[in-house]
């Protein structure tokens, strides 16, 4: 089933992947990725994707709802949270190696999970590999990684995150890479399908796979809770309930009466009822919405599966072209001058954020919503108030 539109090479990707997969499915926020097009859906008899969880593995998307109200907030009090929400979670490659904060979850049960004994590779590299995991616990990385304040119809205030299982992840998939090739861990592999089997005779990868992606899910599950329940003890207010998700992930479900390994590569798990928080770019609205109560065939043909953002419209050197040194050697499809105009007219207070992030690189959230037809509902639209990402390393 393919949502939206799409160009011809994402559909070739998606094409290619349903040839493997029992089902597969295809979102309106879909375009181009490794092997598996970001926004697919992909569900196999008892094997797991290698490259179709990512290296990202469980990235995702959590939003808290606080007692606030955005009315009880001037603009000059929006100003300084952006700034100690920029100073005090760390962002991008170079802060986000180290969790800076004081009261960073060092000790986060998590991290003496038994699991972390599992990886296949020498102790010295694991002890390595949980110490590195240790201090990047709660910071948000870079690329499309952010830390949002918002307002919902009603004047509440949201907090929400969006990353992942930061370098612990890419480690993990990186490694199962390489051994699937016939290769050592850490060596560099390409990026080709790798499907492993889950029956322990067949396969001792996949299980030990299996059981390392999940604890890269409870890992990413503890940053994003630690980031929004700081920022919303930054905000002053306490929390009343949250959203979480993951989107590159994979889960045992059961489709039609027959158990499958279902893969989603940035696309939210939406089965009736559950909610999900997905966001849109950095000047326009986010949603927590629902799988819709009644089991349409629509949503089971999308294997109960909805957008994870409003996806983009142009890869990242597009957006931002080439520059060196804060100079452009070579313009993108995006100004500063017209993604600072967006962000403006809209009245979001942005900290950090280059162009290839910029809103002009994205779809309208609204648009790839309606394309996902009445397999989802919107409960709450949330209006950004502040925005911060990564440092900007163009200009």
């Amino acid at each position: 089933m393919i949502f939206g539109t799409h160009d011809a090479n994402t559909l070739e990707q998606y094409e290619d992947v349903s040839s493997r997969a029992v089902k597969a499915a295809l979102m309106a926020d879909g375009h181009l990725g490794y092997v598996m097009p970001i926004g697919g859906v992909a569900a196999y008899d008892n094997l797991v994707s290698v490259v179709g969880v990512g290296f990202d593995i469980a990235c995702g998307n959590a939003a808290i709802r606080t007692n606030l109200r955005v009315e009880d907030f001037e603009r000059a009090e929006w100003e300084g949270i952006a700034d100690t929400i920029f100073d005090e979670i760390s962002f991008g490659l170079k802060q986000g190696q180290l969790n800076r904060a004081h009261d960073a979850p060092t000790d986060h049960p998590v991290l003496s999970d038994e699991r972390w004994g599992w990886l296949p590779t020498d102790r010295g590299t694991r002890d390595s590999l949980r110490d590195h995991a240790r201090n990047q616990l709660g910071t948000t990385g870079s690329g499309n990684h952010y830390v949002d304040v918002f307002g919902d119809e009603a004047g509440v205030v949201w907090v929400g995150v969006h990353f992942g299982s930061r370098g612990f992840g890419h480690k993990i998939a990186s490694g199962f890479l390489a051994l699937s090739q016939g290769l050592e861990w850490g060596k560099r592999a390409p990026e080709q399908e790798t499907l492993l089997s889950l029956d322990p005779h067949l396969s001792e990868l996949g299980p030990l796979y299996w059981g390392l992606m999940e604890l890269a899910g409870d890992y990413a599950y503890a940053g994003r809770e630690w980031v929004a329940r700081k920022v919303v003890d930054i905000l002053g207010g306490d929390e009343l309930e949250i959203v979480h998700n993951n989107h590159n992930f994979s889960w045992k479900e059961n489709h039609g009466g027959q158990d499958l390994v279902v893969v989603r590569k940035g696309a939210t798990p939406a089965f009736p009822g559950q909610r999900g928080f997905v966001g849109g770019s950095m000047g326009d609205d986010s949603v927590i919405l629902q799988g819709s109560p009644t089991c349409t065939p629509t949503q089971q043909a999308a294997l109960y599966s909805t957008v994870h953002g409003a996806g983009r419209v142009m890869s990242r050197t597009a957006a931002r072209g080439k520059w060196k040194k804060g100079v452009c050697k070579k313009a993108g499809a995006v100004s500063p001058e017209a993604m600072q105009s967006w962000i403006e007219e809209r009245g979001v207070i942005l900290r950090g954020a280059d162009l290839d992030e910029a809103p002009q690189a994205y779809r309208r959230l609204p648009d790839v919503l309606a394309a996902q037809g009445d397999t989802v509902e919107v409960l709450h639209t949330l209006t950004p108030k502040v925005v911060c990402m990564a440092p900007r390393v163009t200009w």
